[in-house]
């Protein structure tokens, strides 16, 4: 244990010391010399949720990229960089982004940290497979499920938070925040209304599903979806599963007449495309779950992932 919390003090460290000698050697990506208010988000969803909401009246920078995981997330020198010049900077909470908390105290930020999710009450999480791992992050959310942005009315929630954070930071321009928040939880609610429009018809008996890890909760609670079964045990992808818990899902999948089996872009599908050549059912890549798409893809917004993931889905269970 005191092994792995000094290699992660050592990468802090070195994010510190990068970011004093990337700072000495010039300026900052989130400089915000012309007055725009400096964002910092720890994650793809909230980075564009966050952009949405400040328009031109704000640099957001995001920490993660697409198709990278906040799970398995390592601190770079860049990022302490980017928090020690920050405002004001957004993490998603429930256990998903605590590595930002070792990292802010030692970049020295004076940013206001606000947690988006606060408001939303999270599902319970399956944290019995993913203990503290070799590199010092805690990835067990015993908090609950963090995926909170799987459901259009949770995002609503993280999109005001997010616009009140920006107001409250950048008074000028807190009304244009406030509108900018209320036109995207409209867009929202239009979403809302697609998915339904092409998940409504699906018959109850097509609406079993297995996923690759457990991350689609939300979604298929608030659009009447019954997950049986994740390939992955708990609500991180990292843990593996055993040979006994295949058997079991296998086993599952033919009892309960499972309709298809969805693997997310983030994660190899080759155990889920196993599984479903064993059981003869379909399986359906290409969902996103833990980070938006890149630029182009469709899924680069929250509202376009969401709408990207119901057409494979409604489609798959037709």
């Amino acid at each position: 244990m005191r092994g792995r919390l000094t290699r992660f003090a050592a990468v802090l460290a070195a994010a510190v010391l990068g970011g004093a000698l990337l700072a000495a050697c010039g300026g900052s990506d989130s400089d915000g010399g012309d007055g725009q208010l400096r964002v910092v988000a720890t994650t793809t969803q909230i980075g564009a949720l966050a952009r949405q909401v400040a328009g031109d009246r704000a640099q957001v920078v995001t920490l993660l990229q697409a198709g990278a995981d906040a799970h398995d997330y390592e601190p770079s020198p860049q990022d302490s960089r980017r928090l020690k010049d920050a405002q004001l900077v957004l993490k998603n909470g429930i256990g998903l982004d605590d590595w930002l908390d070792g990292l802010i105290k030692n970049s020295g930020t004076k940013a206001k940290v606000v947690v988006v999710t606060e408001g939303i009450t999270p599902l319970e999480g399956d944290d019995h497979a993913h203990d503290e791992k070799d590199d010092g992050h805690d990835r067990s959310h015993d908090e609950g499920d963090p995926h909170v942005w799987h459901d259009p009315e949770n995002v609503k929630v993280m999109v005001r938070n997010i616009a009140e954070a920006m107001a409250a930071a950048d008074g000028a321009n807190a009304a244009e925040y406030r509108a900018r928040a209320e036109a995207y939880a409209a867009k929202l609610d239009e979403t809302d209304r697609e998915i339904r429009a092409l998940l409504d018809p699906i018959p109850a008996a097509n609406r079993k599903v297995v996923t690759n890890h457990e991350s689609l909760q939300y979604f298929a609670r608030r659009y009447d979806l019954e997950i049986v079964g994740a390939i992955i045990p708990g609500t991180a992808k990292d843990a593996q599963p055993s040979a006994q818990d295949l058997a079991r899902l296998t086993d599952l999948i033919r009892a309960e007449g499972v309709k298809a089996i969805f693997a997310e872009a983030e994660i190899d599908p080759k155990v889920a495309e196993q599984l479903a050549k064993d059981t003869g059912v379909k399986v359906v890549t290409g969902l996103y779950a833990d980070s938006l798409g890149p630029a182009g893809s469709g899924a680069d917004t929250v509202d376009g992932m969401l709408l990207h993931n119901a057409r494979l889905i409604a489609e798959a269970l037709r």
